[in-house]
């Protein structure tokens, strides 16, 4: 689809039933990754449910690089994000953000007020740049994800950080991802939200209507937990952090079955409260 004139790519389940009370789910991948990193939850039971679409970000997966760099940035990501709701003439959609998807949800739900509800992980809300210190663990992978040019190996490196320490899953996909996304998207990302061009998120979840909830995987070796207890968010999924055991950062990929029955879960509680 075309969003203000630029190619965005998607990626949309088969669902076998598309009653008004399923909503449209829009699933956000995160920083030098893809659509793709959804199929795991978007071809089971889940994606033959509801109708899933996976978008690419600019300059990730298929979709055309940035026109320039404020185009990777929060802010320009968001517009991307609410571009798509309106493309799909999905307002009421359940939006789940992994990583730098989260971050590019939290940034976008203001301008999304019809959304049923919204989903992060991997994502925790800061409202300035001084608190990713606290927010986000120390890693050596982190560099690689914020420079222009990476190596298969820091590319491995990174990919490792997503999973659980020691997880089997197959991480080629990842590594392939990261490779092929436009290092211009990394470094342009890296500066903006290091200047603190980005909305406060804290403020953000503080005043949200809408339901909102937290995955977290308990072997995370980016995200800390403990920073996201501490947090106030008033209309907080089952009033805590929903913990995933025997994953790390991507508990889409590691455990897509139990991610996808807490998805659901999510979208049953939104349609009874509605």
């Amino acid at each position: 689809m075309k969003i203000d004139g630029q190619l965005i790519t998607c990626l949309e389940s088969s669902a076998e039933r598309s009653g008004q009370a399923d909503p449209v789910v829009i699933l956000v991948h995160g920083n030098s990754s893809s659509a793709r990193t959804w199929l795991p939850v978007m071809r089971g039971d889940f994606g033959r449910r509801f109708r899933c679409v996976a978008l690419d970000l600019p300059g990730h997966g298929q979709s055309e690089p940035a026109r320039d760099q404020a185009g990777y940035s929060l802010p320009g990501y968001a517009a991307v994000l609410t571009g798509v709701v309106r493309e799909l003439g999905a307002a009421d959609a359940v939006i789940v953000g992994w990583s730098l998807g989260g971050q590019i949800v939290l940034e976008a739900a203001p301008e999304l007020p019809d959304a049923r509800g919204f989903v992060i992980f991997g994502a925790p809300p800061v409202a300035s740049p001084a608190q990713m210190g606290e927010a986000f663990l120390p890693h050596p992978a982190m560099a690689a994800l914020f420079s222009a040019q990476v190596g298969e190996s820091e590319a491995r490196l990174a990919a490792e950080s997503f999973t659980a320490p020691g997880s089997p899953l197959d991480i080629s996909e990842f590594v392939s991802d990261i490779l092929a996304t436009d290092g211009a998207a990394r470094t342009g990302l890296g500066a903006s939200a290091g200047a603190g061009r980005f909305a406060d998120e804290i403020a953000i979840v503080s005043a949200l209507r809408q339901p909102l909830a937290v995955l977290h995987g308990a072997d995370e070796q980016l995200v800390s937990h403990d920073y996201l207890r501490k947090l106030t968010i008033p209309t907080l999924w089952r009033k805590e952090v929903q913990v995933i055991h025997g994953a790390g950062h991507a508990p889409h990929q590691e455990a897509p079955q139990v991610f996808a029955d807490l998805l659901t879960e999510f979208i049953g509680d939104l349609d009874r409260t509605r």
